[in-house]
């Protein structure tokens, strides 16, 4: 089986799932509807609504699958505090349980990097945090500047990842058993969508963690160089 026949194969599986559900839940309220108490309707449409939920977010995430492949990247100079400040109050208001530190080196360097992609880079980084960790913890951010390379940290105080685990994370389709993945939606295609775009960019992705402890990303770029900038175009 070919890299693209088996990636087929399984996002048809993991289509499958939710839409099963959809249907089955569907026919159960339209052929019994009034022989079904108001509590299991609303529980029923409940159902529903997350696999809706659930569907899209793959349909979405495969369509970045294969923007990612096609390396369609755009460079800019990028302030990169910036727009990190962007995306932290999106989070701070759909995880409100959770505490946001931010450690944000002033007069960091311009990074040369595509902004849009950078944010769904800390997007899949800070949600996969505040998804895996409880409620009151706190997801830390930071930012430094090194050897003429931009590093940022994303750093959670979760459940952490078990070593046998470590080579399944980039991984498509890739979920880790824990005692948070039943109550989390997710199709184990954000942290390799992340991993792409890092690397398309010309970054480098490395994690640490310990089961129990939580888990810390870092992602490195290189900074933005004028002289380099020129030479290429």
């Amino acid at each position: 089986m070919t890299a693209q026949e088996e990636f087929i194969s399984t996002v048809s599986h993991e289509l499958r799932t939710p839409l099963t559900s959809i249907r089955g839940f569907s026919q159960t309220l339209l052929n019994s509807w009034d022989r079904i108490d108001d509590e299991n309707k609303k529980k029923f449409i409940k159902i529903i609504e997350e696999q809706s939920n659930r569907l899209i977010n793959l349909v979405e995430n495969v369509l970045t699958v294969s923007k990612a492949n096609a390396g369609n990247v755009v460079f800019t100079k990028v302030n990169v505090n910036s727009s990190i400040k962007k995306i932290v109050p999106l989070f701070e208001e759909q995880y409100k349980t959770h505490n946001f530190k931010l450690d944000l080196q002033s007069n960091l360097p311009f990074a040369r990097l595509d902004e849009d992609k950078l944010q769904q880079i800390m997007t899949n980084l800070i949600d996969n945090g505040c998804k895996y960790s409880s409620e009151g913890s706190t997801l830390f951010i930071s930012t430094e500047s090194k050897v003429e390379k931009i590093i940022i940290k994303v750093k959670d105080q979760g459940v952490g990842i078990k070593e046998e685990d470590f080579d399944k994370l980039f991984k498509k389709f890739s979920r880790l058993e824990n005692h948070l993945t039943s109550k989390t939606q997710g199709n184990g295609l954000g942290l390799y969508i992340t991993k792409q775009i890092v690397e398309k960019m010309n970054g480098e992705i490395t994690f640490s963690s310990k089961e129990g402890e939580g888990t810390e990303f870092v992602v490195t770029f290189p900074v933005y160089n004028e002289e380099e900038v020129m030479k290429c175009s």
